[in-house]
């Protein structure tokens, strides 16, 4: 006889926010400050390099697989506690 354990519901989906990323190089320089700050009203900008934004790129999608393969283990647990259609009409496997 299989241990009955209650299903937890799921989380909610996640919302993301929108964001805006400049690519702005010595060509750009300036239209983006004046454009960024009629926007923004500020002049502090955060820089990532390259090399720093691909680093990102791979982080997200190492969380991703991260996220999918746990998704694959709640899903089988959650098939071994659900009862089998036969052990419900009294036919144990």
């Amino acid at each position: 006889m299989k241990t009955e354990v209650p299903l937890v519901a799921r989380p909610k989906q996640v919302q993301l926010n929108d964001v805006k990323i400049w690519v702005v190089s010595k060509v750009n320089y300036k239209e983006f400050v004046k454009e960024y700050a009629k926007k923004n009203g500020g002049d502090s900008y955060i820089a990532l390099s390259v090399k720093d934004y691909e680093n990102l790129s791979l982080n997200f999608a190492e969380l991703r697989r991260y996220i999918e393969q746990q998704k694959q283990i709640i899903v089988y647990y959650e098939n071994a506690v659900t009862p089998n259609k036969e052990e419900e009409d009294g036919k144990v496997q």
